[in-house]
């Protein structure tokens, strides 16, 4: 009796100190680990949706850029970090495809971490140079199997979402492309604009300049809906490929260990955010489709990316460079 009352007197206590833990957090700045350098489309949503946070909060939430190897350098970082809520990661489709694009990776990601929420999904781009005749997919799709090999397109690098997801849309139509990797969006999308390449696949935050500016002609975006954006744009899904679907999704994990009543106050902070009539403007007029829900769903989601992208990754014979 008395090793049964030491048990349940040591499990309410521990219960309590974990309920309290929750409540008096945060009580100072916590750091935000994103895996892409400032500038770019992942880093412009978090550090809006950060803002949101730190004002809600009443700690400021502190963005910790960490690029390299295709995100796991900052997957890496999260995964050790102490799991006591004050370091979170806001990570993108790179947590998924980085495990099968690199073989061995120092973190496990249904493991180690915790999923939070989702986010937001930045839809992509089908865009091509204008000096090549399709107006359509299907008269791209057309033009590419006349002429077998002969069309190549830009990806911001090996492994990435822009290259897997235009290796997907070649997969699934049976055409024949090459692929020309370069160091990030910017290059690759300044050659497509001269004619060195012909197509591209990327989020529409990056693309649309040039496409408003006709510097390139957008025939569709990647995502299951239309972008409010560029609302006479098909998707591939209408375009006579069913079920297509590469958007750029972003969410909020934190290491794994860290208390449940942390993760649960998270959520909620997070979805609130989300529901920011200023937060969901200022998304919009990226292009980010405003996510959010709950960590099982999240958790489900994560379950469910992980096979895709390793497919993906193994269709177009990527490798890490």
């Amino acid at each position: 009796m008395t090793t049964c009352l030491r048990f349940l007197t040591g499990l309410f206590l521990a219960l309590m100190a974990s309920s309290i833990w929750a409540q008096s957090w945060p009580n100072k700045p916590v750091r935000m680990i994103i895996a892409f350098p400032p500038g770019g489309p992942t880093d412009l949503v978090s550090r809006v949706l950060a803002q949101r946070l730190s004002e809600q909060l009443g700690q400021q939430v502190i963005v910790d850029n960490k690029p390299g190897a295709g995100g796991n350098l900052a997957a890496e970082l999260a995964a050790r970090a102490t799991p006591d809520g004050y370091t979170i990661f806001y990570n993108t489709s790179a947590i998924v495809i980085g495990p099968a694009l690199y073989g061995k990776v120092n973190y496990d990601t249904l493991k180690d971490f915790a999923p939070v929420a989702l986010t937001a999904s930045v839809p992509m781009v089908l865009v091509v140079n204008p000096q090549l005749p399709a107006r359509s997919v299907k008269e791209f799709l057309d033009l590419a199997k006349s002429r077998p090999g002969a069309l190549n397109y830009s990806s911001s690098g090996t492994g990435t979402i822009t290259h897997l997801a235009s290796a997907m849309m070649s997969t699934q139509t049976g055409v024949q492309t090459q692929h020309i990797p370069y160091k990030g969006s910017a290059p690759g999308l300044v050659d497509l604009a001269a004619g060195q390449t012909q197509f591209m696949i990327d989020t529409i935050n990056t693309v649309l300049p040039y496409v408003r500016d006709n510097r390139l002609r957008g025939l569709a975006v990647t995502s299951i809906k239309r972008s409010s954006l560029l609302p006479d744009l098909p998707t591939l899904a209408e375009s006579g490929m069913p079920g297509f679907d590469a958007a750029a999704w972003q969410g909020i994990v934190v290491p794994t260990g860290t208390p449940a009543d942390i993760i649960q106050k998270l959520n909620t902070e997070v979805n609130k955010a989300l529901a920011h009539p200023d937060l969901r403007a200022r998304l919009a007029a990226q292009g980010a489709e405003i996510l959010g829900g709950t960590p099982a769903e999240y958790a489900a989601h994560l379950r469910t990316e992980m096979p895709r992208w390793a497919k993906a990754v193994k269709d177009s014979g990527a490798k890490a460079e």
